[in-house]
């Protein structure tokens, strides 16, 4: 069973999401599935270098007790999935185009799930810039990757045309918001569902992949 996960990794729900995913897939421990992480930069016109976080929040929420309402509440569905959401850690709003192209390269070489659960883990947790491309190569190097091979690639153009086709294709398919996955290239799920929302999709999937024999 293959599965697309459309996502950026700056976004709290997708980690959510991601965390869900694996719950309900634990559940269906019969089924083997393949993911592709594909690319939406949720702040595209970012500057390469991002944004201090207090002047994205000033124009996000206006002011600070709406944005505290709004994290504590990713912070609760957050801990339930085992995720210690740090965002005060977080001093800057990256633009997430190198970090997309990571997952791309990491993928050529079996890491790119390995890469995408770091790069959360990084963002999130350990308030780190992973737009900076010396961060990307030390987060590439421990999980596998070659840390020098790494910054040349990211200090190149390499990746860029492709990880900005995905997030036309995304638009075209009508994502607007993410996370959103795409089970066997023909069924839908928008947003970080609950588990059992999953099963029934993996169901129908794996029905089809996998058709009853037909008997006499």
């Amino acid at each position: 069973m293959h599965i697309d996960i459309i996502a950026d990794v700056i976004c709290p729900w997708c980690f959510i999401g991601k965390r869900r995913l694996e719950r309900a897939l634990a559940l269906r421990p019969e089924l083997t599935a393949m993911l592709s992480w594909r690319a939406f930069e949720l702040h595209p016109d970012l500057p390469s270098d991002g944004i201090p976080r207090e002047l994205y929040l000033s124009a996000k929420f206006g002011n600070s007790s709406a944005a505290e309402r709004f994290y504590a509440a990713i912070s609760v569905a957050g801990r339930v999935e085992r995720i210690e959401f740090a965002f005060d850690r977080i001093r800057r709003i990256p633009n997430t185009l190198r970090a997309h192209r990571l997952i791309r390269l990491g993928a050529r070489y079996g890491r790119g799930e390995c890469l995408v659960e770091a790069l959360f883990r990084a963002y999130f947790l350990e308030g780190r810039d992973i737009g900076q491309i010396e961060t990307l190569a030390n987060i590439a190097g421990r999980a596998g990757l070659d840390q020098a091979k790494t910054r040349h690639y990211l200090a190149g153009d390499a990746g860029i045309t492709e990880a900005r086709a995905e997030q036309r294709r995304a638009r075209r398919l009508g994502v607007h918001t993410v996370p959103y996955f795409v089970i066997e290239r023909g069924y839908a799920i928008s947003g970080a569902q609950e588990p059992e929302m999953f099963l029934p999709m993996f169901d129908i999937a794996a029905s089809i992949a996998d058709p009853a024999p037909v008997e006499g």
